[in-house]
């Protein structure tokens, strides 16, 4: 277990606001990247695209909420997930919607498409993890095949880093180094006040930046550049601030009613897998973060139920996207030092807030994306290495570990790079049948890094040399026997027993 100077407990409120809303600035990255790359290929302008940031904040608001109170309990926050991205693309580019001129129709129509998709994916989220199946794969996992699944859940996400700095150096840059100075040295360095510059890092390092970024804007140090470098670079290229109304609150079927497609559903379903194990190493990363005890498999399961409840709300909602686990806030808890369910609470109040308040969302979702990017190169590095922490369970003398842990995370890399090349190469991956939706439930799983990685790991460890007596010491399975069941270790029930009494009602196992 990692210790921490505090962790699962705010006592202080307006230090835990504090941290609650840095987790809100740091959710908002993949909340405005997300929509920015969909809306204006689903044929809506700065309005609609304001109004889907709107919607899905408000809704991972929600998720939160559902997640922290009734779902793992763990300090997670809920948010969008690149996952989605590929197969909503291929909703977009359906061939249903080809003979529609009008681009605000054409939008409508595509956001009806894609609800429809996700209302049948949410399902294999809510069977899987409420029927207690995914409890029993989870089970079979060990220290061994946990170490490629949550290491590429963080350094898997290495294009949204330095990739992504690179668009705008000269503020993206500056941010990378200057989190890294707040968050590593000045804490060491200095002798009065130095918890609160680690702790409060996001805040101190995105404000400076932000406005150094400002100042470059109204100085007209970009009048003369490409609109690309414009856009990544300006404060006031977003379109948020003007498309958002000042007052609004989404609700359900706000698009109108959602429509279905056999194949669409199909391909979504596989993608919703996808994102059940890519949660679930999220999920064993905040726990180890939060210095939670091991989260137990009933606990993983329940929680990937109530994300399937999550992708329901985003359906119902209009989102045009599915939940998951939020990476880079899993990065953040590692950063403060805090792994508080309330600082989490209060991040889902300051989300659903700004979500109604719309112009004020919008100023804050204006942050220049280099700015996340630069903060992102921290966040998922942490995250990668508590993947790697692991090791520490393992027995890495043995040629069968050091096969498995090499051969996972090799293939974990090199099979979606090549997936990736041949789309950016060909236009379509290399699966490309006439049916888009089985190209998209073959170049989907094997273009997600943690997904490859985790799965040949999971497959190797479960079936090479099961019966050599060592085996079990090696991989690190004994460690975790007492947390295999919700009642094993007492300390289980402190960190994920549900609120109000409801663990009479809705046992763990």
């Amino acid at each position: 277990r990692l210790s921490f100077p505090l962790h699962m407990r705010a006592d202080y409120w307006p230090e835990a606001v504090i941290l609650g809303f840095q987790h809100f600035i740091v959710m908002l990255g993949t909340t405005v990247i997300i929509p920015s790359a969909l809306v204006p290929q689903m044929g809506g302008g700065n309005e609609e695209k304001a109004r889907v940031i709107q919607t899905l904040l408000f809704v991972a608001g929600i998720n939160t909420l559902l997640q922290t109170f009734f779902g793992s309990r763990l300090p997670v926050v809920m948010g969008g997930s690149y996952t989605f991205v590929a197969p909503t693309i291929s909703i977009i580019l359906a061939g249903r919607y080809d003979n529609e001129t009008d681009p605000h129709e054409k939008f409508l129509r595509t956001m009806r498409g894609t609800q429809g998709a996700l209302i049948i994916a949410s399902t294999i989220q809510i069977i899987l993890g409420f029927s207690g199946l995914w409890r029993n794969v989870v089970k079979l996992l060990s220290p061994l095949s946990a170490v490629p699944l949550v290491s590429l859940v963080g350094f898997g996400l290495y294009e949204l880093g330095f990739p992504a700095v690179a668009k705008c150096v000269e503020i993206g840059l500056p941010e990378l180094i200057l989190m890294v100075a707040f968050s590593q040295y000045l804490p060491h360095v200095l002798h009065s006040g130095k918890g609160v510059f680690g702790r409060f890092s996001v805040l101190f390092t995105v404000s400076i930046v932000w406005l150094y970024a400002y100042i470059l804007t109204i100085s007209g140090a970009y009048k003369n550049v490409k609109l690309k470098t414009q856009a990544h670079c300006r404060v006031d290229r977003s379109g948020l601030i003007g498309g958002a109304p000042w007052i609004s609150v989404p609700y359900p079927f706000q698009w109108g009613a959602p429509t279905f497609d056999a194949g669409e559903c199909f391909a979504m379903m596989m993608t919703s897998f996808i994102a059940i194990v890519e949660s679930t190493g999220a999920f064993i990363a905040a726990s180890r973060y939060a210095s939670a005890t091991m989260i137990p498999p009933s606990i993983v399961s329940r929680g990937i139920g109530w994300q399937g409840i999550g992708i329901l709300l985003d359906s119902f909602f209009g989102t045009a996207n599915g939940t998951s686990v939020a990476v880079e806030n899993v990065g953040l808890l590692a950063v403060t030092h805090v792994g508080s369910r309330r600082v989490v609470q209060i991040s889902a109040g300051f989300m659903i807030f700004f979500a109604v308040l719309g112009k004020f969302g919008a100023l804050f979702a204006s942050i220049p994306l280099p700015i996340f990017a630069g903060m992102y190169c921290v966040f998922f590095a942490y995250v990668g290495a508590c993947g790697l922490s692991f090791l520490q369970f393992c027995n890495l003398n043995s040629f069968r570990t050091k096969f498995i842990l090499g051969f996972s995370f090799f293939i974990g890399i090199s099979v979606p790079q090549y997936f990736n090349e041949y789309a950016s190469v060909s236009g379509h991956g290399p699966v490309h049948t006439g049916a888009r939706w089985f190209n998209d439930m073959i170049n989907v799983p094997f273009s997600n890094k943690p997904f490859v990685a985790g799965l040949v790991a999971y497959f190797l460890d479960n079936t090479m040399h099961l019966h050599q007596s060592a085996v079990r010491k090696d991989r690190g399975y004994h460690w975790w026997d007492k947390f295999r069941s919700f009642k094993k270790d007492a300390r289980s029930e402190e960190f994920y027993s549900l609120p109000f009494n409801l663990n009479k009602f809705f046992p763990s196992v």
